[in-house]
């Protein structure tokens, strides 16, 4: 498999334009939409036999299948993450599954959440939302920037207070692109008595991922981001000890069922994005997991060298931070407003045909590039140029 903007037929993405930002919504190779609509075919030949007797393990009139679809699914999901299918569930999105926790957490009066400055704001407003609910509070983390994996762990081994039962920490943030060193987070943490809920969105086959050795209570990640499958695909892990009282944020005919039960069986919805994951995850190794993550990982690391040169900024995240994202800062002169940085994605989109993230982190405008199989340097130096235009 050639690697770059050749490899585009893959895709359904319009060649025409210059798509850095597979990290918001993922993108879905043309041989796994495939899959989910036979999937769908198949669904649609027998529909309530499949949805009814097939999916899960709550069925009506009849035993279950022997092994339930969306736990053989979750099965081979499972296994690429490190884990046992028996404690893993598939949820709509990464923001479902930490909800579903927020949701089912015994807080008291008085009880402390911590999120951090890097924090999903989808997340962080679930927190919210069910701090509300139970009389706890919600308290930010400021993450010490230029980061560094010493400033990270430090930031978080210091941050609980005597009332706090919950941090919600992100494995790789959305806007900054950086991976935190969640088993060390982890760690610190639940010794002193803090149970963890790792925000892994955009983990799952951007990096290796052994969910279980991170030392976490739930795991909760999206499959179509990075893993390529059909939206909207996610997962919650959650260990052993965590799953009794673990209720999903919609309650249906699975209540009290079991952990896997319970989320399987929520009322009736689409699962061909679930059933679709084993294609995905088959394509990365025709195609080769180990290659793609360096090809991306070196692009990211490469482009965010290239831009920073070409831009007169700096770049100074350590490589053992960075995955298949970056984050890179723009000239001053380029605006400091969150008005600023929309009117430059949209200008970048409308006049340029580039896709790309564009934000206001700590006063200055950023770039958050995605680098994707369907990406090279040429569409770095496009958005380089581009920006530069604007700057004259």
């Amino acid at each position: 498999m050639n690697f770059g903007r050749q490899c585009l037929n893959e895709w359904p993405l319009d060649p025409q334009h210059t798509y850095l930002n597979h990290g918001t919504v993922g993108v879905t190779p043309l041989r796994v939409t495939a899959a989910q609509r036979a999937i769908a075919d198949e669904i649609e030949r027998q529909p309530s036999r499949f949805i009814l007797r097939e999916l899960s393990g709550i069925t009506v009139d009849q035993r279950p299948r022997e092994l339930p679809r969306l736990r053989e699914a979750a099965g081979i999901a499972a296994e690429f993450l490190g884990a046992r299918g028996a404690d893993l569930v598939f949820v709509d999105n990464a923001t479902t599954g930490a909800n579903a926790v927020l949701r089912s957490f015994a807080f008291q009066p008085g009880d402390e959440i911590l999120v951090s400055d890097l924090g999903y704001g989808g997340v962080t407003r679930a927190a919210m939302f069910a701090a509300r609910e139970k009389g706890a509070t919600v308290r930010t983390v400021t993450m010490p920037y230029p980061f560094t994996a010493e400033g990270l762990i430090q930031a978080w081994s210091t941050a609980p207070g005597p009332r706090t039962r919950l941090a919600i920490v992100d494995h790789i943030s959305a806007e900054t692109a950086i991976v935190l060193p969640l088993a060390q987070i982890a760690a610190a943490l639940k010794r002193q008595g803090v149970a963890v809920l790792a925000d892994g969105a955009h983990a799952p086959a951007q990096i290796p991922l052994d969910i279980p050795s991170l030392g976490v209570d739930w795991y909760t990640g999206n499959l179509h981001k990075w893993a390529w499958t059909p939206r909207s695909s996610g997962i919650l892990w959650a260990s052993r000890e965590r799953q009794a009282g673990l209720h999903p944020a919609v309650i249906s005919w699975g209540l009290d069922e079991g952990f896997a039960r319970e989320f399987d069986m929520v009322g009736t919805r689409d699962p061909s994005p679930y059933l679709a994951a084993p294609a995905s995850l088959a394509l990365f190794r025709e195609w080769g997991l180990e290659e793609i993550r360096r090809y991306n990982h070196h692009l990211a690391w490469t482009a965010a060298h290239r831009l920073a040169e070409r831009w007169g900024t700096e770049f100074r995240t350590p490589e053992a931070l960075v995955g298949a994202m970056v984050m890179v800062t723009l000239p001053t002169r380029a605006g400091t407003s969150r008005e600023d940085a929309l009117a430059m994605r949209e200008s970048l989109l409308l006049d340029d045909g580039i896709e790309v993230q564009v934000h206001i982190y700590g006063g200055q405008m950023r770039a958050r590039i995605s680098a994707q199989i369907y990406n090279d340097m040429s569409d770095i130096d496009r958005l380089a140029d581009a920006i530069l235009h604007r700057l004259r």
